[in-house]
């Protein structure tokens, strides 16, 4: 069986904590590789400065480009409607019925996947791999983790990994207030963001 990750979300902008935490989940989970996966309208999100598909999977591409562990996927971003986590799942099982999938999130998203569609489906169809962020109590996240693995049979794995605080939500209001991001995304996003005027 081959194991693929999955590392979702709007990437508005991807920024070196993404990168982190795939790379930490490819080499702690020894997956094959761990797709990158850019999405059109997700549910969860009401974000009124999320840019152009076009810009945020130009910059995807530029981020990953040197990394053969990481690849592109442009699935989500190729379906009308909003974006599901378990429809994703079942299209991508139907096509690769010879590999297990690995779901890629952070902390908070481990808190909040019960609101999300048809969690059962997700956790049938995936193992959740977390990156625990120090402003989340550890227990918490065990307790939460310990009903989902009840509740819907699922498989829940922590990483092992240092906390890198960094959010794309930050690096908007960063930009937006003329400040530098400089080490916060990879330097060809970087200047991606300077050449195209992005978030200003």
């Amino acid at each position: 069986m081959k194991k693929i990750g999955i590392m979702g979300g709007t990437f508005n902008p991807i920024h070196n904590g993404h990168l982190f935490l795939a790379e930490h989940a490819f080499e702690q989970v020894k997956l094959d590789y761990v797709l990158f996966m850019p999405t059109m309208n997700p549910p969860h999100k009401t974000d009124t400065d999320v840019i152009s598909a076009e810009h945020r999977l130009n910059m995807v591409k530029l981020a990953i480009k040197d990394n053969p562990n990481f690849k592109l996927s442009e699935l989500e971003l190729n379906r009308p409607g909003l974006t599901y986590t378990s429809d994703t799942l079942k299209i991508l099982k139907e096509k690769e019925t010879d590999t297990e999938f690995y779901f890629i999130v952070g902390a908070d998203s481990l808190m909040m996947i019960t609101t999300w569609k048809e969690p059962q489906t997700i956790f049938s169809l995936s193992t959740i791999v977390v990156g625990i962020r120090e402003n989340y109590m550890l227990d918490e996240l065990k307790e939460q983790a310990k009903y989902l693995e009840k509740t819907y049979n699922g498989k829940i794995i922590f990483l092992d990994m240092p906390n890198i605080e960094i959010s794309s939500e930050n690096i908007r209001e960063r930009i937006a207030g003329n400040k530098t991001i400089r080490y916060y995304v990879p330097n060809e996003v970087l200047e991606y963001i300077k050449t195209h005027n992005l978030y200003t």
